[in-house]
């Protein structure tokens, strides 16, 4: 069975407030780690797949050669498994020495240079999904420490998390991201928590504390999670158009254009899809080993622009129907 669905643009103002840092105007861009790269740790066997410095740098790079800074994507994100297994004597997270030899801060330099911001992972919870020292009892510590390092984006997520603790725990994160004075994208997995634990969610603070947020499961390279979204995304239309616009969106997870698992007409569907939803543009692909297609189609002007409207209206879904 074959579900057809029309979209439209209608103009769509959020309802409440939104996060007031400035940041998010219009959706995020920029390149992740976790669909391409997941948790590879080991840099001895696999240096060049591996969570590293060298693998940040190299798509930093690639960001800039090959046009993607000038189309607008400017976040170079880690993901889970940058830490090291501990905090250090004082409390404060650090990298793993071995795969970033030069800490945070140096990357974020780096990134800085070539006109780019850092994004970085942490997790609400005792630990990270990876099992990486959490943030639960340190937010404030590590608010202060990623805005010493320079970073310009986190991914706050909710494993090892009590889900009902998110409409407690994420403000205090927002509350000490904004302390630091230094503008700190906030990404939220609040929604996603509340979803895995059978809750509702409440979109109205959501979005108060929020710059995006996920509230699907994870997309995989597979074009039917791709389907899967865009009809959860439907199906809350009507809710979803309430709350998304300047300074907060909703987020259906990462952009999988120039991956392996969906053909070049399933990849045009996913990224025409997330540009009418408003969702951030954040690929996680291998950028030194793309497909000429894949990058043109993530390079498309015209798809760029419907995605980046000021509006941050979301389409409306009107029309659904049911073929054999």
């Amino acid at each position: 069975m074959v579900f057809i669905c029309i979209w439209l643009f209608a103009t769509f103002f959020a309802t409440g407030m939104s996060l007031d840092n400035g940041l998010a105007r219009t959706p995020p861009m920029g390149w992740l780690t976790w669909i391409r790269f997941a948790c590879n740790t080991d840099c001895d066997y696999d240096p060049n797949f591996c969570i590293s410095e060298k693998l940040i740098k190299e798509m930093a790079d690639h960001m800039v050669q090959d046009g993607y800074k000038d189309a607008g994507y400017e976040y170079v994100c880690i993901d889970d498994c940058w830490l090291a297994k501990e905090r250090d004597e004082n409390h404060r997270l650090q990298p793993d020495p071995k795969r970033f030899p030069n800490g945070i801060k140096h990357l974020a330099d780096y990134v800085h240079s070539k006109g780019l911001k850092l994004g970085i992972y942490e997790d609400f919870g005792t630990k990270t999904c990876a099992g990486y020292p959490g943030s639960e009892f340190y937010m404030q510590l590590d608010a202060q420490t990623f805005a010493e390092w320079g970073v310009d984006l986190l991914k706050f997520d909710t494993c090892h998390s009590d889900a009902h603790d998110n409409k407690e725990g994420y403000p205090a994160m927002s509350m000490y991201l904004n302390q630091t004075g230094r503008p700190i994208l906030f990404s939220c997995e609040w929604p996603y928590g509340e979803l895995q634990q059978n809750l509702s969610s409440d979109y109205g603070p959501v979005r108060k504390y929020c710059n995006v947020w996920r509230n699907y499961w994870d997309v995989l390279d597979d074009f039917q999670y791709v389907k899967n979204i865009v009809k959860f995304y439907g199906d809350n239309n009507a809710l979803f158009q309430k709350y998304s616009g300047p300074g907060g969106f909703f987020d259906p997870d990462q952009v999988i254009v120039g991956g392996i698992g969906m053909s070049h007409y399933q990849q045009r569907a996913q990224l025409a899809m997330w540009a009418m939803f408003s969702a951030p543009l954040m690929m996680s692909n291998d950028l030194r080993d793309i497909q000429n297609e894949a990058r043109e189609l993530l390079l498309n002007k015209y798809i760029i622009s419907v995605d980046q409207d000021p509006l941050g209206a979301m389409a409306t879904r009107v029309w659904v129907a049911q073929t054999e």
